[in-house]
């Protein structure tokens, strides 16, 4: 198989967007009605991604090749998962975190570990949807914390919708601390739905800094959404460097990389 190469072809990046967000593959025709072209057009589109090994002729439509993330294991199943990383991600978060600071925290495993590596921190201005930050950081050396309200989700702890964004955006702080589902060089920074990508957006355009935790696993891999700004984001913790073609992505963003071995 073709080694894959870095999509500069405006149209191509477009229509790997789009089989993304379609959940890994869809038809011929959906994708020149998205992109208003014709049948045509995307064919040989198509013809030259094949060719570079980003994807695959189905009968009547064609499939992203590799790994589409698009339903989140539980959260339970994600605090296992690459454990040891994680906590060497999150220790090297809480070091650039002082007393007295102000941040949020998102509901994902690994902010769930900053959580917890934030734990003899004092004073610390806690803005969160995440029930388990919430648990690990109330009524601990004088921490105020602020949970944002509404339904919460059964498989995360999590609070999303309208009443959670409203909440959140009465809030101004120093960092935001937030997890990923997947980084590829195509697909730019991505997650699993349309809530968590409305606040990480929110947040992180307004923050003084704004730092991804995410654990090598996440290099290469898809979800049907992407982050329409990661430029918002100012650095990526992470347990291994990344390959030429996430880093070069990084390096168009501005998001600087710090490299944590477990």
């Amino acid at each position: 198989m073709p080694k894959k190469s870095i999509i500069t072809n405006q149209r191509e990046q477009e229509i790997l967007h789009e089989i993304r967000l379609a959940g890994g593959s869809c038809r011929i025709g959906y994708l020149a009605k998205k992109l208003g072209v014709s049948d045509e057009t995307i064919r040989r589109n198509i013809k030259t991604l094949e060719s570079s090994a980003w994807v695959k002729k189905v009968h009547g439509g064609v499939s992203l090749i590799g790994s589409v993330s698009v339903v989140e294991p539980p959260f339970q199943a994600r605090m296992g998962r690459n454990a040891e990383a994680k906590k060497a991600l999150a220790a090297r978060a809480a070091n650039i975190i002082e007393n007295g600071d102000s941040l949020f925290l998102d509901v994902g495993s690994t902010t769930a570990y900053v959580a917890q590596a934030l734990q003899n921190h004092q004073d610390l201005y806690v803005v969160t949807n995440s029930i388990a930050v919430a648990h690990t950081l109330t009524a601990r050396n004088n921490n105020r914390v602020f949970m944002a309200g509404g339904e919460l989700r059964a498989n995360d702890g999590g609070a999303y919708g309208q009443d959670a964004l409203d909440f959140i955006q009465r809030f101004t702080v120093r960092y935001a601390i937030m997890s990923l589902g997947a980084i590829s060089a195509e697909g730019g920074l991505m997650l699993h739905g349309l809530e968590e990508a409305d606040i990480t957006c929110d947040i992180t355009a307004r923050a003084q800094m704004s730092i991804a935790v995410a654990d090598s696993s996440k290099f290469g891999m898809r979800c049907p959404i992407s982050l329409r700004k990661p430029d918002d984001f100012d650095m990526l913790i992470t347990n291994e460097a990344p390959d030429e073609a996430i880093k070069a992505m990084l390096e168009r963003h501005e998001i600087s990389v710090v490299v944590q071995p477990a």
